[in-house]
């Protein structure tokens, strides 16, 4: 008994500690989005989650796509519960995490990510409870969203600490890009959006693509959304697709997977600041649930 009252001690005082200090043991919270399908989001989403996971974070997944969920899919994974669970069964967030690939945490959104908008204060409540328990067991959880710009999606990209676009080379889906911040930015909220292109010819096409969003955002909204990088059209990318497995675990040395390696280490280095007061996961929950009341 004196030993368990030690350890509960023990454990209260690194927990004080932890809250006590900003930096300590926060997690940081992004959501991924596009102007428009197809652009290999979800794709990006993953491998990008995985590379930052083999630079030693802890990070969790959540498909908060309620339309065309395929986070699943491209790990070959068949989870046996979703968000809908914790919400609407009283599963714990444990029970709904599914882990994979060497610890990677993955989530399920399914019809769940709907009824986040319409909790019961009572639900809303449990919710907040479940979440708040990841806070300083994973180091990012990555929200994948729908493309384009739903109210579910919205609610998602003003909540997170920061949002990833991911656009193409294709003039349709850099206009719809730069549609995304735009809307945003006409309702009156600023985010901290960062920019990766996919599929990639070459480091010219990845260039040139981001800066041409990166002008337009600067002199039509006033923003400067800083770009992360490029990752170049692969044909590994597909066959890993095909196969159900991250291309970055099935093919680890393609041209993909360095760029994505080079991502990471991007959005690594530009993350050594002081996180602000309103950061982590009472800051998303906060912003969140406060526009659903």
């Amino acid at each position: 008994m004196n030993d368990q009252a030690q350890s509960l001690r023990r454990l209260m005082s690194m927990r004080a500690s932890s809250e006590s200090d900003p930096s300590s043991g926060q997690t940081r919270v992004i959501t991924v989005t596009s102007g428009k399908g197809g652009v290999g989001k979800s794709n990006f989403t993953l491998n990008f989650a995985l590379a930052l996971q083999a630079r030693g974070h802890k990070v969790l997944i959540f498909d908060a796509d309620m339309g065309l969920a395929n986070l699943d899919t491209l790990m070959g994974v068949s989870p046996r519960y979703n968000l809908y669970h914790l919400l609407k069964q009283n599963k714990s967030i444990q029970a709904i995490i599914h882990e994979c690939y060497g610890g990677l945490q993955f989530i399920a959104g399914g019809s769940g990510v709907t009824e986040l908008l319409h909790l019961s204060e009572q639900e809303l409540d449990i919710f907040k409870r479940e979440i708040e328990r990841l806070n300083g067991v994973v180091d990012f959880i990555i929200f994948d969203t729908g493309a384009g710009l739903s109210n579910e999606t919205l609610r998602f990209i003003l909540s997170a600490d920061e949002t990833i676009i991911v656009t193409t080379p294709e003039p349709p889906s850099i206009t719809d890009a730069y549609a995304v911040m735009k809307m945003v930015k006409g309702l009156g909220h600023e985010v901290n959006f960062r920019l990766v292109v996919n599929r990639a010819t070459d480091l010219r096409e990845g260039t040139q693509t981001a800066d041409k969003i990166r002008m337009a955002a600067h002199r039509f909204l006033q923003t400067d959304v800083p770009a992360l990088g490029y990752v170049l059209d692969d044909s590994n990318v597909s066959k890993a697709v095909k196969m159900q497995k991250p291309f970055t675990v099935a093919y680890p040395h393609s041209s993909a997977s360095r760029s994505i390696a080079n991502i990471a280490d991007r959005f690594l280095s530009g993350s050594t600041s002081q996180p602000s007061a309103n950061a982590g996961i009472k800051g998303f929950l906060y912003r969140m649930f406060k526009r659903v009341k």
